[in-house]
């Protein structure tokens, strides 16, 4: 039997294939190969569980073999499965864009009862071994009783020719003839490494073989003689007898039995992932291996949510939160998609909601509207309603641990929070969800809620939170929190600064300011009673003129300062920035090297006060000293160094304010040496 044509294009399923051009990445050929191979093995397990294919012995091994061959240029996937009848090559084959695995489920749809368990859909992904082929060749027998083999090949893509096929056992083997192009292919560590990433947990056994020379491939078909004599040596002859000869030699054939099972290969990839099985059904220790396993992480992760939904649509998975060995890991997130066990892409974030791709998991979604080439999604109705699925999920999950074990909740806190406030501000809907088991972390080492931090706090300073953002460079003002009963929150990550915008949106009427933005009352030693007008008539002169001292010896006329008595004596000034001013400043960071933003940003200025206190004794000296030309070194030395002071609790200061900084010290000491003697 001997037949000539031409590829037909089925014209309503068609979709513009070029030879190299089909996918975009060359090495998914071998996924879309493989995945057809295991698709023939499941169809045929579906065959035989409805009854159809009675003949099949139900202890039947399935696999699927990738051959591969350096010298000849040679690769084959070869498999046991459902095989092709001539008619159904014509069909499937001949037929671009027709697609074998939806007439299937077409055919058996009532007694498959809607199970979608069959990976392809678009009869294309033959087609993909073109990219690293000059030639593709098919030789396959059905599992219908008396089918006869057939044969195809197709040496440039358009024409092929069919013809009796030669193989002898149920099933299809698929030939490349390798191209210049796909040569890196036959490599086994280069194969191995494509199926790892694709493959890895398709449901049949998948085996690489290595073709050798002809004389070892002979040597190999070659079984191997057993030799049933049994070895002893004459001396043990004389002293054994014979129930303890036959003894011996039945131990002898047990060990010989259990290396021939040690030797037997494995399949490389899993059938039967973790995430098709049942929460209940799960170990932690198999979570954390299967973990370690897939991402290549040493250490555990701090908790997982499995996934496991089967209506309106079917989704499973499991998503792990890391944790984090420095707080730029978050970067690292990897999300795997999965269909049918087949990998799809890593991140594809229509499915998988933003602020999870910081995240660690994998999503299997059988019914996931893919594209032609599996590696994007089209946004329609289902997607949606998964996204939506698996923020709440996450956020029962959340809840769940916040309420059952909130000591255990707070230990994992700080490796975890990121994720969520990343989360609240890219999807609103989540921080409604969460708001109540969102957590700050405060100077005092304790974990509050926003509510709680609120509630403890109103009598010294209702609806306003406090936060610091460098726990060392602002030590000064942290510990006159502590010791006036104040706390702060500590918000130090990258995603702390638009996260404290956020929280004053969703929380209306609370203030969110940074530790350094005002002096609260609390920290202000308050005289009894209404101040005469003769008091505040001296304030204001003890403001100007201190105004104008640091302002002639610093050599900045638009330095504002004013003089406040703080309980705190020891604390000579503080810088204060406005709360407004500073978050402008951060913007201006962040957007600087936009030319529309530079101008925006042109005019604005830091809005710094520099504020003295009145209780401490060394500002006590330049009030008094201040307009004295006998004491107009020491005051400029102290003026000076009274302002770096604050500086330096407010931000770092520059190299040469440093170098500054430090001369002017070493002349403090050495005047002080001075006067000691």
């Amino acid at each position: 039997m001997n037949e000539k044509g031409n590829l037909s294009i089925n014209s309503e399923n068609f979709l513009p294939i070029i030879k190299k051009w089909l996918y975009t990445d060359k090495d998914i050929f071998i996924r879309e190969l493989v995945s057809n191979a295991c698709d023939a093995v499941t169809k045929l397990k579906k065959l035989m569980i409805m009854g159809e294919a009675d003949h099949i012995p139900a202890d039947e091994a399935f696999s699927v073999h990738v051959v591969l061959n350096k010298e000849e240029k040679i690769m084959q996937i070869v498999d046991n499965g459902i095989g092709m009848t001539h008619e159904e090559i014509k069909k499937y084959i001949n037929q671009i864009a027709f697609s074998g695995a939806t007439d299937f489920l077409s055919k058996y749809e009532e007694k498959a009862d809607g199970d979608n368990e069959i990976i392809g859909h678009f009869g294309l992904g033959f087609y993909s071994a073109f990219m690293v082929a000059d030639k593709v060749e098919i030789n396959t027998l059905s599992y219908q009783e008396g089918a006869a083999a057939a044969s195809w090949s197709c040496a440039d893509g358009i024409d092929y020719e069919m013809a009796d096929g030669t193989r002898t056992e149920r099933g299809t083997t698929i030939t490349l003839h390798v191209s210049e192009d796909g040569e890196e292919f036959l490599d086994e560590n280069k194969m191995y490494e494509a199926l790892q990433k694709y493959c890895a947990f398709m449901p049949v056994p998948i085996f690489i073989d290595v073709m050798t020379n002809e004389e070892e491939k002979a040597e190999a078909a070659e079984p191997e003689k057993k030799d049933n004599t049994i070895h002893i040596s004459q001396e043990e002859a004389a002293t054994l007898t014979k129930d303890e000869i036959l003894a011996k030699a039945n131990k002898d054939s047990e060990e010989e039995k259990q290396e021939e099972e040690k030797e037997e290969p494995k399949p490389l990839n899993d059938p039967s992932p973790l995430w098709l099985k049942q929460p209940k059904d799960c170990t932690d220790e198999e979570y954390k291996e299967f973990y370690h396993k897939v991402f290549f992480d040493l250490n555990d992760p701090l908790f997982w949510i499995h996934l496991n939904m089967d209506y309106p649509f079917r989704l499973k998975g499991i998503l792990y939160f890391p944790k984090l060995v420095e707080q730029m890991d978050v970067v690292e997130g990897q999300i795997k998609l999965y269909s049918n066990q087949v990998y799809i892409a890593d991140n594809i974030k229509e499915v998988v909601p933003e602020f999870l791709l910081l995240l660690k998991g994998v999503l299997d979604c059988p019914d996931m509207p893919l594209n032609v080439s599996r590696s994007a999604l089209q946004n329609d109705g289902y997607v949606e309603k998964m996204n939506s699925y698996i923020t709440k999920k996450v956020a029962d999950k959340l809840n769940q641990l916040f309420k059952a074990d909130r000591t255990a909740y707070e230990g994992f806190w700080d490796d975890i929070g990121m994720f969520f406030k990343y989360g609240c501000m890219r999807e609103e809907k989540l921080y409604d969800k969460i708001k109540d088991a969102l957590l700050l972390k405060t100077t005092d080492g304790v974990y509050e809620t926003v509510a709680e931090y609120l509630e403890k706090n109103k009598e010294k300073h209702e609806n306003k939170i406090f936060f610091v953002t460098d726990e060392a460079q602002q030590a000064q003002y942290i510990r006159m929190f502590k010791e006036q009963g104040l706390e702060a929150a500590i918000l130090t990550s990258p995603v702390d600064k638009p996260f404290v915008s956020f929280l004053e949106y969703k929380n209306p009427g609370v203030k969110v300011q940074r530790i350094d933005a005002d002096i609260t009352d609390t920290l202000q030693e308050k005289t009894e009673g209404e101040e005469s007008e003769a008091k505040k008539q001296a304030d204001a002169f003890a403001n100007t003129k201190m105004e104008n001292l640091f302002r002639g010896v610093l050599g900045n006329e638009n330095l504002k300062v004013k003089a406040e008595n703080l309980k705190a004596q020891n604390v000579s000034a503080m810088i204060l920035l406005s709360e407004e001013s500073r978050r402008m400043m951060e913007m201006m960071e962040a957007y600087g090297d936009n030319e529309m933003y530079k101008a925006m940003f042109a005019q604005v200025k830091p809005d710094e006060t520099l504020v003295l206190n009145k209780s401490n004794k060394l500002v006590q000296f330049l009030m008094d000293a201040a307009g004295k030309e006998d004491k107009k070194e020491d005051c400029d030395m102290i003026c000076h160094q009274v302002y770096d002071l604050a500086l330096m609790s407010h931000r770092t200061l520059t190299s040469e304010e440093m170098t500054a900084f430090i001369d002017r010290s070493n002349q403090i000491l050495e005047k002080l040496a001075e006067l000691e003697k």
